[in-house]
């Protein structure tokens, strides 16, 4: 079984083509950064850059609403290839593929991420630095009062 499962900011406006052809189809490129599990005291967080690539209305669905800093939850499967570039060696490749993308937070969270990543010039360099997204106080779900959980079928 080939699956993975991501979630993570993007950590720049992906990169759109189109092929040509019969057969012409969105070509959806992007990285998502993914912060690793625990953290050692005193010790920034870390994240993994995962290469991405979507096809199709997943690469559409990428085209009209992804964006930097956006904070993403990608379905999908681990690809290996390879090519020989213009030096004539074989270079190998690694892409997740993309084929079941949702937003991982509301769009009020991602613009606040996106203004305050702006105030800090919007630029990372190095390790994985951006600021963590402010939660809403709203965030669209309502709070169950304690005293009814005696009522709920499923609890």
């Amino acid at each position: 079984m080939n699956k993975v499962i991501l979630m993570g900011r993007l950590t720049r406006d992906p990169d759109i083509r189109h092929s040509q052809g019969e057969n012409a189809t969105v070509i959806a490129r992007y990285t998502l950064a993914v912060d690793r599990r625990g953290r050692r005291d005193g010790a920034e967080q870390t994240a993994d850059f995962i290469s991405m690539v979507s096809f199709g209305r997943q690469a559409e669905f990428i085209e009209k609403y992804a964006h930097k800093g956006l904070k993403l939850v990608v379905t999908g499967r681990i690809q290996t290839g390879s090519y020989t570039n213009k030096d004539g060696q074989k270079v190998y490749t690694t892409d997740v593929v993309g084929e079941e993308i949702e937003f991982a937070e509301s769009k009020r969270v991602a613009d606040a991420y996106n203004a305050d990543a702006q105030s800090y010039g919007g630029q990372q360099s190095g390790g994985y630095s951006a600021p963590a997204a402010p939660q809403p106080a709203d965030d669209g779900f309502m709070n169950v009062p304690d005293e009814i959980d005696d009522e709920l079928p499923f609890s």
